[in-house]
């Protein structure tokens, strides 16, 4: 199969970024043909003073994008076109492109940007669903993009102008969401629940279960306000030094919880900065638990969370968003009220001082990964979300009656007959939220 992938990179690097690279190589390992359509926002820099009204302009409709991806279209004919990002430097004219060219276009819900110009449902420490209720122009009001009035602006017009073009509705034949929770959103939001399909992230290559000491817990990520970091150290602090805590990750957040730690006397929190990849996984082979304590809903499926089940690591994270869907309470780990330090604290001495458990929440997170979010499992919903795409749009071109409903992936499989690389077949939901509000 022939494949053309797309993604804006960021600025700063982060999940998105690494669920591209991963997917691409995912399928060229398998034999496809992958051609990567690349941008990056450190073009952004490019377009001071007077050029900023042409990034505007760009990032509601880039002339330039389009004809040079119909062009590649043109050129190569692929089967299909697996969109990742196109925020900022590309625009949405990326899919009016794939429909000059008759490709089938599938899209990956990494965060809320489609309902939410901030793209987290997160404003002054807090979650806001104001865009959701009230339309994105909400957000101008409170300048929730970059802090910009004029940046939001730029960024709810994109949104308003492709909804009234019917882009997301008319030109995408499927949406991967990475959790349910994130699914639910969207529908709410208007995007058609049947083109959107479940497909959680994955972990490869698989570090291992870790046999470790576990003598610490870790948490693992941005240091930066939506994560619920000050709720962490409040916690801490309420636990005095019993039990020491890892903090692997950078951001600006840093020196203000570093302060903090030394005003209260948290000798056993330690700072470890951002490491590489193995080391990340080493030093969560050797945590008794991940503490996720975001107070933002995590539009992608956090990679810690999966890297955690990876290495057999249970997780206490905030009851809310799409931490629910993926730990279950008791069994991958321990939900805490989200904003809560006492329940945190509690949360945690639960899991520390009772071994039985944990050694129980151990096997059960490691058997979480295995069962949903290894590469095997994410080539095998891949694979079929392309094939099965392909199909639509050539039973739509062919004027046959096709039925569009996307089956909404579980989390959990069954051996019901061989299906692909790791033999498990995915079950699939036979009924259909309906849209809270308009199409989009």
């Amino acid at each position: 199969m022939k494949i053309v992938i797309v993604h804006n990179t960021y600025q700063q690097p982060g999940g998105e970024d690494i669920v591209f690279r991963h997917e691409c190589d995912l399928l060229k390992s398998a034999g496809h043909e992958v051609i990567e359509y690349t941008r990056s926002n450190d073009e952004v820099s490019q377009y001071v003073s007077v050029r900023q009204l042409v990034l505007a302009k760009k990032t509601i409709w880039a002339s330039d994008t389009r004809k040079e991806f119909r062009k590649l279209l043109l050129r190569e004919r692929p089967d299909v076109v697996h969109v990742h990002n196109t925020f900022v430097m590309m625009s949405p004219s990326i899919y009016w492109a794939c429909r000059d060219a008759h490709v089938p276009v599938v899209q990956t819900l990494h965060n809320y940007r489609l309902i939410c110009p901030e793209a987290k449902f997160f404003r002054d420490g807090k979650v806001c669903e104001e865009c959701l209720e009230h339309g994105v122009w909400r957000s101008v009001r409170y300048g929730c993009f970059q802090g910009s009035t004029k940046a939001t602006a730029v960024v709810a017009a994109m949104l308003t102008t492709h909804r009234l073009l019917g882009t997301w509705s008319r030109l995408i034949d499927t949406f991967l969401a990475p959790t349910e929770f994130a699914r639910r959103k969207f529908i709410e939001g208007g995007l058609p629940a049947d083109k959107i399909s479940i497909k959680p992230n994955f972990v490869d290559p698989d570090p291992g279960e870790g046999n470790g000491d576990r003598s610490y817990a870790l948490s693992v990520g941005r240091l930066s306000p939506e994560k619920g970091l000050r709720t962490l150290l409040a916690a801490w602090a309420s636990l005095g030094n019993s039990i020491p805590l890892h903090i692997v990750g950078d951001g600006p957040m840093r020196p203000e919880l570093e302060q903090y730690a030394q005003q209260h006397g948290l000798s056993n929190v330690r700072f470890l900065g951002r490491l590489a990849w193995k080391e990340t996984m080493d030093a969560m082979k050797g945590a008794r638990c991940l503490v996720f304590p975001s107070g933002c809903y995590e539009g992608a499926l956090p990679l810690s969370v999966v890297e955690a089940f990876a290495c057999g690591t249970p997780v206490i994270a905030s009851r809310h968003g799409a931490m629910q869907d993926l730990i279950t309470d008791g069994s991958t780990g321990r939900h805490f009220t989200p904003g809560d330090a006492k329940d945190l604290a509690s949360k945690v001495q639960q899991v520390w001082m009772n071994p039985l458990d944990l050694d129980a929440m151990r096997k059960q997170a490691r058997r979480a990964y295995e069962a949903n979010y290894t590469a095997a499992r994410s080539y095998e919903l891949l694979m079929d979300t392309y094939e099965r795409t392909i199909r639509t749009c050539e039973a739509r071109r062919e004027g046959r009656a096709t039925d569009r409903r996307s089956p909404a992936w579980q989390l959990e499989s069954q051996p019901e007959k061989s299906y692909g690389a790791s033999g498990f077949r995915p079950k699939i939901s036979p009924s259909w939220p309906t849209p809270r509000n308009r199409d989009l």
